[in-house]
């Protein structure tokens, strides 16, 4: 059929590429866009979401498929002629952040934008997985944020007593220097026609409002390939340098896990935590990159009891974030000390704004309609935060979002009052779906 992706096909080429640059670790690859033709941009278009939001052209991925064939065709000799491919500025729009009061920024490129850049982002994620590390996480293949978070518990266990550097990097994606990524990227891929779509992409511009304007640094946060390049860029930055430069030096055992660009370093001991924690900042000026001064900080993260925590007046704190959980030690069913995890405060609240707006918006929809809406709310929260230990956050949650509901029902009308006795009886015929433990430590620990 017309337009039908051949995904053997391209599976060989990407394992040529990655056989070609495992083979060649650290030599620069000068022909690579070779490899994407008609047959690889179909398989790009297969893998890029087909029910995002429009970019500035205000197409869809479905009017883009009416006359695939010729479309793909189009991007691919446009791609590749050089000044005949221009990059349409991505349209930013501003998701909630936090508790609802703040937004993020993201970027929307058009879905034309996104083939291509999925196209090229098959080609250096077949080069850069052979130089990726194992303490990078996001946004790669067979790994996820659970991986991460499993990787944290299992090294803060093993020490029993640590030293937790809990890392921001202040605006990352609005703050990367383009021409030390490109410099980074020119280290491995000297590929022209990637790396001249890659600067077009860096240099797309913004729509909002209306106006178009043109950021000096940065990534458009929302692009299909600012992730990757995100990974690549980190990857140099700090966990090269983490490898090769920072662990040899170390006196006692440590640990870096990076998601993106979050990360937390684990020490043994405090003469290493410290030695890291006053050079790092150093590290990330020389990219042009700044860790954010309130939410960097190095605790003691001990199990109580065991020693005074030193940091921080009052005992200091115990606990740290990263990916939205808050780990901290408490007693395991067994009575011992252990590192438990919980939903982060800012993700909780989130998570309730955002069912309670939903709530409000939709409250004269059918009783089995919303009923419906919100287990699967829940669902999708225990996918990610039914994590062992957790059970209670998902508990409170639940009946959080019960008082919700409730109160929303009572403003459907002024004769439709909706006391406890009634909600209960309404609970009790359409219940909320318990609370689940997905991810099992347990389950991890012995499969």
């Amino acid at each position: 059929m017309a337009g039908t992706s051949n995904p053997r096909a391209v599976s060989t080429k990407i394992e040529r590429i990655a056989t070609l640059a495992k083979q060649m670790p650290g030599a620069q690859l000068r022909t690579l866009a070779h490899h994407i033709d008609i047959e690889w941009m179909k398989e790009a278009h297969r893998r890029v979401r087909k029910d995002g939001a429009a970019g500035v052209d205000g197409q869809t991925a479905a009017e883009y498929a009416a006359n695939l064939e010729m479309n793909l065709q189009s991007l691919l000799d446009r791609a590749k002629s050089g000044d005949h491919y221009r990059a349409p500025p991505v349209r930013r729009v501003h998701i909630p952040k936090g508790n609802g009061t703040k937004t993020r920024p993201i970027g929307i490129p058009t879905f034309e934008d996104k083939i291509l850049q999925k196209a090229v982002a098959m080609v250096l994620e077949a080069v850069y997985e052979q130089d990726f590390l194992d303490c990078s996480y996001g946004f790669r293949p067979g790994r996820s944020a659970h991986d991460a978070l499993q990787a944290v518990w299992k090294h803060t266990m093993d020490m029993g007593g640590s030293w937790v550097l809990e890392a921001d990097i202040e605006s990352f994606f609005d703050s990367v220097d383009r021409a030390k990524l490109q410099e980074v990227l020119r280290q491995r891929v000297h590929d022209g026609v990637l790396t001249r779509l890659i600067g077009k992409w860096l240099k797309a511009g913004v729509m909002e409002k209306g106006a178009v304007y043109y950021p000096d640094t940065g990534t458009p946060q929302g692009g299909v390939i600012s992730p990757l390049l995100a990974n690549i860029f980190l990857h140099e930055v700090l966990d090269a340098w983490w490898q090769n430069e920072v662990q040899p030096r170390l006196r006692g055992r440590s640990t870096l896990v990076r998601y993106a660009d979050d990360f937390v370093m684990v020490f043994e001991t405090e003469e290493d935590a410290h030695r890291v924690a006053a050079v790092l900042p150093k590290r990330f000026g020389k990219y042009g990159l700044c860790l954010h001064p309130e939410k960097t900080r190095l605790i003691e993260f001990v199990p109580p009891g065991l020693r005074p925590p030193r940091n921080s007046g009052k005992g200091g704190p115990r606990s740290f974030d990263l990916l939205g959980f808050t780990h901290y030690w408490g007693r395991s069913r067994k009575g011992s000390w252990a590192v438990k995890r919980k939903t982060a405060k800012d993700r909780f609240s989130r998570a309730l704004h955002r069912i309670t707006m939903w709530c409000r918006e939709n409250r004269h929809l059918k009783v089995s309609m919303q009923h419906a809406a919100l287990s699967k709310k829940l669902r999708g929260h225990d996918a990610y935060y039914g994590i062992t230990g957790n059970g209670r956050a998902l508990v409170v949650l639940r009946w959080r979002v019960t008082k919700v509901w409730r109160k929303w029902l009572n403003r459907r009308s002024w004769k439709g009052r909706m006391p406890w006795d009634r909600m209960n009886r309404l609970l009790k015929r359409l219940p909320l779906p318990p609370a689940r433990v997905v991810h099992s430590v347990y389950r991890v620990a012995n499969p």
